[in-house]
């Protein structure tokens, strides 16, 4: 059974760089036809989509958030990352990793990891 595992610093200050690793277990990230999208859910606020990266290596962000993110992946150990660049306290989260079929913007499917805690602060 596959499982995704998010890791990567939960305290980042302010204009700081965010790098989250989703590592991938049970099976490879270039078997099928499948999307690896990134999360997240700001405290007393609803699941907001930040992006995907396709099978075939193509990337998709949501516009507001375009300017300051970057997916990529490393088949070789079968993870993916982000990057969030410039982060305020308004990027304070639960950030959650995610397989899909297709580039799925409001719900998380079963295969995903548990989520971190990312806190934004000085």
């Amino acid at each position: 059974q596959m499982q995704l595992q998010e890791s990567g610093p939960g305290l980042v200050k302010p204009s700081q760089t965010l790098f989250l690793t989703c590592e991938v277990s049970g099976g490879s990230m270039t078997t099928g036809y499948y999307y690896w999208g990134w999360y997240r859910q700001p405290p007393g606020k609803g699941l907001e989509w930040i992006g995907h990266i396709s099978f075939s290596g193509y990337t998709y962000y949501k516009p507001s958030l375009k300017h300051r993110t970057s997916i990529s992946r490393d088949t070789s150990k079968n993870q993916f990352t982000l990057q969030l660049t410039s982060v305020t306290p308004e990027d304070t989260a639960v950030y959650y990793c995610a397989r899909s079929v297709g580039v799925v913007q409001t719900t998380l499917g079963p295969t995903r990891g548990p989520g971190m805690q990312v806190t934004v602060s000085s």
